[in-house]
């Protein structure tokens, strides 16, 4: 097996990307979202190591790499794509939470070549309202989520700080990506959670119906941290995806 790797970075232009590495095999990048860091995905990448290189990464402004001004969704996606070309990693499956997940839509239009299969996992890009709202919405979204997790999100968030996370809200709340999903050629499945208060299973619905191909699953019980909530059945629906795409 490969050795774990820790904390390596890459650096692009002004801004800087902070990974991990695990496992070994096919390519496997996982992005976290708003507010959250890599070790959002504890309780995934274990499994996900056991058949997959897992690479968890944290995006400007968050996690190990919060020292910095966090990007827009565009920007943290064409720093992965340059990041991707570097590591030349080719038949990718790029799995992207909440923002992580609008960020892994572009990434995908950006670099169809070097991605299999793109997993959406409560995504925010078809979330719209003022960043105010979208922050009120916030208490009620944890309320429905693991409580043990809360103390990591809150203290996640701290890190990255009020002006991090406003920057981030208000560009993803501006980005249109309804230009990107009709042209989407890649094997696409959309997870949610049934109680998600900040991104509703509505939404998911909507986006997995704009993607062309798109298997759309829902979790019961799980709130918007999905694979938080019900990690077991979180890894299982990916992996099966996965199965089942070597098998065609």
């Amino acid at each position: 097996m490969l050795p774990r790797v820790r904390s390596l970075q890459f650096r692009h232009g002004q801004a800087t990307l902070r990974y991990d590495g695990a496992g070994q095999g096919e390519p496997m990048v996982l992005i976290h979202g708003l507010s959250g860091s890599s070790r959002w995905w504890r309780r995934n990448v274990p499994v996900f190591s056991r058949s997959h290189r897992v690479y968890v990464l944290d995006l400007a402004g968050y996690g190990g790499a919060r020292r910095q001004r966090s990007l827009g969704v565009r920007e943290d996606a064409a720093l992965i794509a340059a990041w991707l070309d570097n590591q030349n990693l080719n038949h990718v499956t790029l799995i992207g939470h909440s923002m992580g997940g609008h960020i892994a839509l572009h990434v995908a239009a950006l670099r169809p070549q070097r991605i299999d299969n793109l997993v959406l996992a409560c995504a925010s890009g078809l979330l719209d309202g003022h960043p105010v709202q979208v922050a009120l919405h916030l208490p009620r979204a944890l309320a429905t989520g693991r409580k043990s997790f809360m103390p990591r999100i809150l203290l996640d968030a701290a890190r990255a700080g009020l002006p991090n996370m406003w920057r981030s809200t208000v560009h993803l709340l501006g980005d249109n990506i309804l230009d990107v999903l009709p042209g989407l050629n890649v094997r696409t499945l959309v997870i949610w959670g049934a109680r998600d208060a900040l991104v509703p299973a509505r939404l998911g619905r909507a986006l997995a119906a704009a993607i062309p191909g798109a298997r759309y699953e829902e979790i019961a019980g799980a709130g918007h941290v999905v694979m938080v909530d019900a990690p077991d059945k979180f890894n299982a629906l990916v992996l099966d995806f996965l199965h089942e795409g070597q098998q065609t």
